[in-house]
């Protein structure tokens, strides 16, 4: 996936680049690398994830927390 960005006429370069940085945050390239940058483990990105689509759902459906008895056997 390239991204390209032509000169308009009578752009400057910082506009220009301004617009390639839009286009990138656009695409979720930034987010991207910023992720990529260390090494994740696998747990640590299920937990990510799972972290993630807990937060979506919405921590209300699941109720309140209920403490555990301890059974004497």
């Amino acid at each position: 996936m390239a991204i390209r960005v032509k000169a308009r006429s009578g752009e400057s370069v910082d506009q220009m680049m301004r617009r390639f940085k839009k286009l990138c945050e656009k695409e979720g390239l930034t987010k991207d690398i910023k992720r990529k940058e260390h090494y994740e483990k696998p747990s640590e990105r299920r937990r990510r994830a799972d972290r993630k689509s807990f937060t979506r759902r919405g921590k209300d459906d699941f109720g309140p927390v209920k403490a555990e008895k301890k059974s004497d056997k």
